[in-house]
């Protein structure tokens, strides 16, 4: 099975990633990234919640997920449960708007003025456009524009 290979739950087709989702938000948490090793053998899942990510938290999400996944019969040989870390990646609007003031780096698609890499204070979010403060100026720039995101991780 591949990362998007559909499952079938209460007669729809859902994908992995939205399976995780749904269900993680049911327990109070918030799915950050999915990656699946080459064969499918490690299915890693990094998850956060407001306060942080604890090992308790890790525990207990891996053991109800570790269910899960034998009932809807998704085959994989290991499953690690991870907090996203301090350079926690961006990947959704709303993810840019709880870490406003914030330092970010980013990497763009497409690059604007000749430049595609990013490192600056995140600033306002708004319509799909981020404003990005670097060197005391805002840069607007399209959030559909944004190949990768990080949180620049404070010291």
């Amino acid at each position: 099975m591949g990362f998007f290979s559909p499952f079938f739950i209460c007669g729809g087709a859902m994908a992995l990633e939205e399976l995780l989702e749904s269900t993680l938000h049911g327990l109070g948490y918030e799915l950050v990234e999915v990656e699946r090793s080459a064969h499918n053998k490690l299915l890693r899942i990094f998850v956060d919640k407001a306060e942080g990510i604890c090992i308790d938290d890790c525990v207990t999400i891996s053991n109800h997920l570790s269910r899960l996944l034998a009932v809807e019969n998704i085959d994989y040989g290991r499953l690690e449960v991870s907090s996203p870390g301090l350079d926690r990646p961006l990947r959704r609007e709303a993810d840019f708007l709880r870490f406003r003031g914030e330092t970010i780096k980013l990497k763009l698609r497409i690059p604007l003025e000749g430049q595609k890499n990013f490192v600056g204070i995140l600033r306002e979010v708004d319509n799909g456009i981020i404003k990005l403060e670097i060197e005391g100026k805002l840069l607007d720039l399209e959030l559909s524009n944004v190949g990768k995101a990080r949180l620049v991780p404070r010291l």
